[in-house]
């Protein structure tokens, strides 16, 4: 059975960081739906290009995720961490102890709901010292795995940041498998 995750998305997410987790879980034939969190499905990246999402929050029963991820970018992230049903699912997976997965400036939103306090994470240079505030153990690696969350640096350590959740849901076997097909640090 296929494992299911959703990546939301919001007015200024950073392209990269989104579309790479979306590409590469695809690959690895993980069932990966993006959701805008607008009322329509069109949202707008950081750098201006429109696409249309999967879904709109409205539409999506969350509950048979085995993920939720969020891409960092500016506006995106502030407008994921102000989006109330968002936060609200968020804290329903995290206080579960199920996965939740954040990139960049992302990780902002964790901490802001107290999901980092006393974990080990990471984030966007600039966001260390806020999610270091919010109490998170600050780490400068590509990809932190603490528990049931999962953080990242940026746009650079995208494919990183795809290939830790592949070999969270479908093992190290398949993530190296996705690695090689795309050239990655071959």
């Amino acid at each position: 059975m296929s494992k299911k995750v959703y990546i939301f998305l919001a007015d200024g997410f950073e392209d990269i960081e989104g579309l790479t987790v979306v590409d590469l879980l695809r690959r690895a034939e993980i069932e990966i739906h993006t959701v805008s969190i607008k009322n329509t499905k069109e949202v707008q990246t950081a750098h201006g290009i429109s696409l249309l999402t999967d879904k709109a929050f409205g539409e999506v029963d969350f509950s048979d995720a085995d993920m939720l991820v969020l891409p960092g970018g500016m506006p995106g992230t502030k407008y994921l961490a102000g989006y109330k049903p968002l936060t609200e699912l968020l804290t329903e997976f995290y206080d579960d102890g199920r996965k939740i997965a954040a990139i960049c400036a992302a990780p902002s939103v964790f901490s802001g709901l107290g999901f980092l306090k006393g974990r080990r994470a990471t984030a966007y240079p600039s966001f260390m010292d806020v999610i270091e505030r919010d109490g998170a153990i600050t780490s400068t690696d590509s990809v932190v795995v603490d528990g049931n969350v999962t953080t990242s640096r940026g746009l650079g350590t995208a494919v990183d940041f795809a290939l830790s959740i592949i070999t969270q849901l479908e093992g190290e076997e398949k993530a190296q498998e996705i690695a090689e097909s795309v050239v990655y640090r071959a």
